[in-house]
């Protein structure tokens, strides 16, 4: 049976949330394989909206098993908080497993997040400031400290202790904070041993048996492509591979278990933090789209910066993801216009590109080339099928399936669960 890759096609906040809880009665295991709490899916079931930091959104079906992969960081506080939050409203957490090789975030990658933003200035990348870059940086210098790791006292205190022989030095004669107490540390993380050991599993050994069973896994990526750490807007990225590839090795999965690539875009751009953006809109156009929108993060609440549709973006997605199916959200928030603007190239030092330029200064500098496509007025979130659209609207997303390179499977005309048009499945 099959493994499914669920992608963000643009900088992230494309919905991914929504298009797994679409599938969610139809697969078995849903799997976080990157990234930590520095991201957030938002799911709307009913009346209920529930805002995900860590937790794989599979953990709000009641027949699928939810899975923090080895490729995640782990705040473990931030984790069962979470967990409490979700079984104070009723929803059982119980089917939890969490790798035992996955990295912990500790109190020293938090304060030196912060610590190296603020002194970056100007330069700074946007990061959320929980830890997640400095938690992979020790995972790469193989300094970090695993889940394993917190059942055995000795191990853990001695990994502490070489790591805040150099973390305080650091904090304290570079930056001029106070240094963290082994004690404090090993005490406060030796107490989420406990709490933690019931979810633990050796994960990757669970998703391959399970896919040998015939069972189907949904492995769900965070952040977004150009966020990717070797195919995004670098140095403007997350610490991680949210892309397709990345989902084999944070998941413990071989590619060749991988069926299909399900890639989330939304029906405009949005992105959250620094970097180049192409067809961001600095005029009332970008405040209407983040209004109607609701572009404001998940987890850190910040404004996302808004643009239109830019398709260089979506084809390079389906290129390096190997994106068989497209899930398109937000196209209820177009609603209103009379004409759309798509990018379809860039206009950067006299060349024009039709593709995304190579380097990064060139993209800097990339204005967009927009075509322009018929708007529609009806509101569209009651439409249950793909027929039930205007026809601007149809053919908007046809326009968009063309430019991107691979079928339109799904489109969201608003927030609810109900509120998707499956035009193929998307397992």
């Amino acid at each position: 049976m099959p493994a499914i890759t669920l992608v963000g096609a643009q900088w992230g906040d494309e919905g991914k949330g929504k298009a797994t809880d679409l599938v969610g009665n139809r697969v078995d295991y849903v799997v976080r394989y990157q990234g930590g709490n520095n991201a957030g899916h938002t799911v709307v079931i009913g009346d209920q909206k529930y805002a995900l930091h860590l937790l794989p959104s599979g953990i709000l079906s009641p027949d699928v098993v939810p899975v923090i992969a080895n490729g995640v960081v782990i705040d473990p506080a931030v984790l069962f908080e979470e967990l409490r939050g979700l079984r104070e409203r009723g929803v059982s957490t119980e089917r939890l497993l969490v790798s035992a090789n996955a990295h912990m975030i500790m109190p020293y990658h938090r304060a030196l997040d912060k610590v190296t933003e603020r002194f970056l200035g100007k330069g700074r990348i946007g990061t959320t400031g929980r830890g997640i870059g400095p938690t992979y940086a020790d995972k790469i210098s193989r300094t970090g400290i695993r889940v394993q790791d917190m059942f055995d006292a000795k191990i853990l205190r001695q990994k502490l202790e070489l790591a805040l022989h150099d973390k305080n030095q650091v904090l304290t004669k570079v930056f001029n904070r106070r240094g963290l107490d082994v004690e404090q540390v090993f005490d406060e993380y030796t107490g989420y041993a406990e709490e933690l050991r019931p979810f633990v599993a050796d994960t990757s050994l669970e998703l391959n048996r399970a896919l040998d069973a015939g069972k189907t896994v949904y492995l769900e990526g965070s952040q977004g492509t150009l966020l990717d750490i070797d195919h995004g807007t670098y140095p403007f990225v997350t610490s991680s591979s949210p892309t397709a590839g990345g989902a084999c090795a944070g998941a413990g999965l071989g590619p060749t278990r991988i069926t299909k690539v399900v890639g989330i875009v939304k029906a405009y751009t949005t992105r959250v933090g620094s970097g180049p953006f192409p067809t961001e809109l600095h005029d009332e156009w970008g405040d209407w789209l983040r209004q109607k929108g609701g572009e404001y993060g998940v987890t850190t609440g910040r404004n996302r910066r808004c643009g239109w549709f830019d398709a260089p973006i979506a084809r390079y997605s389906t290129r390096v993801n190997g994106i068989t199916d497209f899930f398109l959200t937000k196209l209820d928030v177009l609603s209103g216009l009379e004409r759309i603007p798509v990018c379809v190239g860039y206009q950067a030092n006299g060349t024009r590109y039709d593709e995304i330029p190579m380097t990064q200064t060139e993209f800097h500098h990339a204005v967009p080339v927009y075509e322009y496509l018929d708007g529609w007025n009806e509101d569209i979130s009651h439409a249950r099928s793909f027929e039930e659209l205007p026809k601007t609207a149809q053919a908007y997303v046809r326009t968009l399936e063309e430019m991107a390179g691979a079928p339109i499977s799904a489109i969201g005309v608003g927030p609810g669960r109900d509120q998707t048009l499956e035009l193929r499945s998307l397992v």
